[in-house]
């Protein structure tokens, strides 16, 4: 009796344990990534350089990447077509653009795709500079094409005081 009990208590702690390893893990997961505010991201990306960048302005930026990822540095899109994935606030595609450790890329930004969902946004900000200075400039993102090209984007950053 006093083996069994013992055995069913060293299983409960190390379920415990478990548990608890894996709630920290997670916590960490979750404090890497981050949802960042409108007007803090439009300084981040006006202090990396992307205002005017390949002469477009930092709304047109904003209000992409809200159309792209909600400025969710932790979203991953669904499977393209193709099995590539999006990654990140500028869901920045797995086919051309980053590694993922399951496809074949291009990787023409030289980064693995899980660079892209943490809160430090440089990198997809150097990646996006990238892109855009493709053929499709801009058009390669659908959300900046279907939401914020050849309108009136001087919401997204009018009241950012800066």
């Amino acid at each position: 009796m006093w083996v069994k009990l013992h055995i069913t208590l060293q299983g409960a702690a190390a379920m415990k344990i478990q548990a608890l390893s894996a709630l920290f893990f997670l916590l960490i997961a979750t404090n890497e990534a981050k949802i960042w505010e409108k007007c803090e991201l439009a300084t981040k990306m006006k202090n990396e350089g992307l205002d005017g960048f390949q002469g477009y302005p930092l709304a047109d930026w904003i209000c992409m990447a809200y159309h792209e990822s909600k400025y969710d540095t932790s979203v991953v899109g669904s499977a393209n077509t193709d099995g590539s994935l999006n990654f990140g606030i500028f869901q920045i595609g797995s086919r051309y653009w980053c590694q993922h450790e399951k496809l074949p890329s291009a990787n023409a930004c030289n980064k693995p795709c899980s660079s892209f969902t943490n809160d430090d946004i440089t990198d997809d900000i150097e990646c996006a500079k990238r892109i855009v200075q493709d053929p499709q400039k801009m058009d390669a993102w659908v959300g900046w094409l279907k939401n914020c090209k050849g309108k009136d984007l001087s919401e997204w950053t009018r009241d950012c005081n800066m």
